[in-house]
């Protein structure tokens, strides 16, 4: 097949992304790197040169590797998951911080979740390729073997106390699902099935009670529980229109939790104003929108499934870090993609761009609009 251009445009609002997401980065850590590292530019170097440079290389061959041999491999890919999701259990590699979703390898900490998700699309996107609509539309052919796959997944991300990846997993698996032209019957009971986890999950965990609680009723307990949200919200609030400029945050020091990770909008909408903070959705829009539009016009169904996967895991990670941060949604510690700081979620994004990138090379007629 004849490979065109990749999507520029969606090339140049993933660059701004990963330029923006440094320049915040430098500003919302440096309190936070100079205290606990003794160097203000500590998340900045590692961003740069564990994230976006090696991440950046990965885009590139991605973008230049033909879908057909992306599609051979795709059927491998589960058990690529299965491991990665199965390397916290592994006594030595869990971090002792955070989900168990991280592990430490040689003094480095990685987060094998973060590229499992890459392997479900293109998994799944192989899966559903290899089935036709009445297949997939049918109880035994269609229903039942992606409901275990996807309780099976589930399953390991909660045992690992990860709610919010999770969460994405389920999103992008469903909006893959749903591309397919899943049953309206099937679907619901999957919702049905999902918000009965969803209630066990709380049950065994109290915490996730709390954040839901605080979710209602911010003003509980502000000091304790809400604490996170309440700062966040008082640094989304203080930006006004304009912020109070660059590297002029309050609460980065030391006041808001994660300024490096989930929390990092807030410490953007502090310095930068709501303006910026619009401009930046608007960006993250932009790009589901170029994502969309590759999927519409891709070539051949694995590589529209596919397409379809990676712009609903990014956008709907996207829309579940800033409704957090402005109280849409409780706190689930899901990164801001191409933002926060984190090597293995960049180089993830990164790849998935690629990936997008390429199949944007083998369209049909992929309008520049």
């Amino acid at each position: 097949m004849r490979r065109n251009p990749p999507d520029l445009q969606l090339l140049a609002v993933t660059a701004g992304l990963v330029v923006f997401g440094l320049v915040a980065l430098a500003s919302a850590t440096g309190p936070t790197g100079f205290s606990k590292f003794g160097d203000s530019y500590y998340f900045f170097k590692r961003q740069l040169l564990f994230g976006v440079l090696p991440g950046a290389f990965l885009l590139f061959l991605a973008a230049r590797t033909p879908m057909d041999r992306i599609k051979r491999v795709a059927p491998l890919m589960i058990i690529a998951a299965a491991v990665l999701l199965c390397l916290g259990f592994i006594p030595g590699l869990r971090a002792d911080y955070g989900s168990g979703s991280w592990i430490t390898v040689f003094g480095a900490s990685l987060q094998p979740s973060e590229i499992a998700k890459l392997c479900l699309v293109l998994y799944f996107a192989d899966w559903l390729s290899r089935r036709d609509e009445q297949a997939i539309r049918g109880f035994w052919s269609g229903f039942v073997p992606f409901g275990i796959s996807v309780a099976l997944v589930i399953a390991l991300m909660m045992a690992q106390s990860d709610l919010g990846t999770t969460a994405v997993i389920i999103a992008f698996l469903f909006s893959m699902y749903i591309s397919a032209g899943a049953a309206l019957k099937h679907l619901a009971v999957l919702f049905a099935a999902g918000f009965a986890m969803f209630l066990v999950f709380i049950k065994i965990a109290p915490y996730r009670a709390d954040r839901l609680k605080i979710f209602l009723r911010p003003d509980l307990d502000p000091q304790g529980v809400g604490y996170h949200i309440n700062q966040a919200m008082l640094a989304i609030g203080s930006g006004g229109w304009f912020g109070l400029g660059l590297g002029k945050s309050r609460q980065k020091f030391q006041y808001l939790p994660e300024v490096a990770g989930d929390s990092i909008f807030a410490v953007v909408s502090e310095e930068l104003g709501f303006l910026v903070s619009a401009a930046l959705i608007l960006a993250f829009l932009y790009l589901i929108y170029r994502g969309l539009k590759i999927a519409e016009q891709a070539s051949d169904p694995f590589s529209r499934y596919a397409a379809v996967g990676i712009t609903a895991w990014l956008g709907f990670q996207a829309v579940l870090n800033i409704s957090a941060m402005v109280g849409l949604m409780p706190l689930t510690g899901v990164p801001l993609p191409f933002v926060s700081h984190g090597g293995t979620a960049m180089l993830a994004n990164l790849t998935a761009v690629g990936v997008l990138a390429s199949i944007s090379s083998e369209h049909r007629h992929l309008r520049r609009k």
